[in-house]
């Protein structure tokens, strides 16, 4: 029995990538009773009128047992009260978004001063549960470097520097306000990173999650143009990098598994803009699970890394 807490479903205008049905049956497939869908949907899931649509379409399509949802932050105070208050009331919202760099849809957050901001509006408004963020600072980028026909350099475009400052940042803004509530840091990449967060622990609280993609897959598996699948936010990394975020998991360091299931077609993931890239890492859970036990991990590392400690930190999730 599995937790993914964190999936993309894309009902209403995207319906065509995945749908919270199709989502869901392959989730369960994979011995996964429940999943967290993320808020950058189109339109985005900001509002609590939002929020109700989002939930009648998961009634009507039979899959309300073991759905999950985050709602988004736009960096704006209200709005950010707003989403607060709607994820302590609402027994469904598991959580608030918030994108600290560029990702698929408009929930883009990179203002340092609005980020800070809503660690402040949370700790003012009394708020204690998670905020989960996607943590890429765009002033490392350089989407000048990305060549479609050439994977591995999203890699370059958007290099670990990015993700390992901001992960910075939010820790010190979290820390800064006074926020006392649950600050996850999303799909993690970088050991840096993972080194940062464990250095916080002591002082906050604070989770992260790797996705299997992230702990398989290396620059070496993107040198051809069809490699174009692997093309993922944050990017997938070098060999080295990857071998470091795999012992750190044994070692205890990452909290928990999250596939970060995002379909997107191969003319989207192509596009100079950069802006879509995801794996559909669900269908291939079982799978790594599978590698995970080969590679020594034992029973209790494995639930502890699926269910346990995601169902400790998300008190709300029934199976």
């Amino acid at each position: 029995m599995h937790i993914d807490p964190h999936v993309h479903c894309r009902d209403w205008e995207q319906s065509y990538k995945a749908t919270i049905r199709s989502v869901m049956d392959l989730a369960k497939s994979q011995g996964v009773v429940a999943i967290f869908d993320m808020p950058n949907t189109s339109p985005p899931i900001i509002t609590e009128e939002l929020v109700k649509k989002r939930l009648k379409t998961a009634k009507e399509e039979g899959c309300i047992d073991g759905y999950y949802l985050y709602v988004g932050l736009t960096g704006e105070p209200e709005q950010t009260k707003e989403a607060a208050t709607i994820a302590e009331s609402n027994e469904k919202v598991i959580g608030l978004k918030m994108y600290a760099g560029r990702s698929v849809g408009d929930l883009r957050n990179q203002d340092e001063g609005k980020q800070k901001g809503v660690y402040e509006t949370l700790a003012g408004a009394g708020y204690k549960g998670v905020i989960a963020v996607h943590c890429e600072k765009e002033m490392y980028f350089s989407l000048d470097l990305w060549d479609p026909k050439l994977p591995y350099t999203w890699n370059l475009a958007r290099p670990p520097r990015a993700e390992i400052e901001s992960v910075k940042d939010q820790i010190r803004f979290a820390k800064e306000s006074g926020f006392k509530g649950t600050l996850h840091i999303c799909h993690i990449s970088t050991p840096e990173s993972v080194e940062s967060v464990n250095e916080a622990r002591r002082m906050m609280k604070i989770t992260c999650g790797a996705t299997p993609h992230h702990l398989t897959y290396t620059t070496k598996d993107m040198q051809r143009s069809e490699d174009i699948v692997y093309k993922v936010s944050p990017p997938i990394r070098d060999p080295e990098t990857v071998k470091k975020l795999n012992a750190q998991l044994k070692e205890g360091k990452i909290d928990w598994i999250e596939t970060d299931h995002a379909p997107h077609t191969k003319e989207e993931k192509l596009s100079p803009s950069g802006s879509s890239a995801g794996i559909p890492s669900l269908s291939r859970y079982a799978e790594f699970l599978e590698s995970l036990a080969k590679q020594g991990f034992t029973e209790r590392q494995i639930e502890q890394l699926t269910y346990a400690n995601i169902k400790k930190t998300f008190t709300k999730v029934v199976e």
